[in-house]
């Protein structure tokens, strides 16, 4: 990535409730707004990494937000917010 691409990208927080139950805050890089699956792809690779790779979602191509959907479900985490960071 170059320099430009590089001063483009800006930093997004994305706040979403644990698999504990706690409010936590995640900050990623993106060049623009993460859309929900977006975001619940990235924080799935943060706290989940080998179920990311694995990608064992049976539920991919047969309805929106797969990945949304499966954090909630499967893993009790789901996302609140996406802003940008301060």
């Amino acid at each position: 990535m170059g320099f430009i691409e590089e001063a483009l990208m800006q930093k997004w927080q994305v706040t979403f409730v644990d698999d504990h139950g706690e409010q936590s805050v995640e900050l990623f890089t993106c060049a623009q707004k993460p859309s929900l699956e977006d975001a619940a792809q990235m924080i799935r690779a943060k706290l989940l990494p080998i179920p990311a790779e694995l990608d064992l979602n049976d539920l991919d191509g047969r309805i929106a937000e797969p990945t949304v959907k499966s954090l909630k479900d499967q893993n009790s985490i789901q996302i609140l917010d996406i802003s940008p960071a301060a």
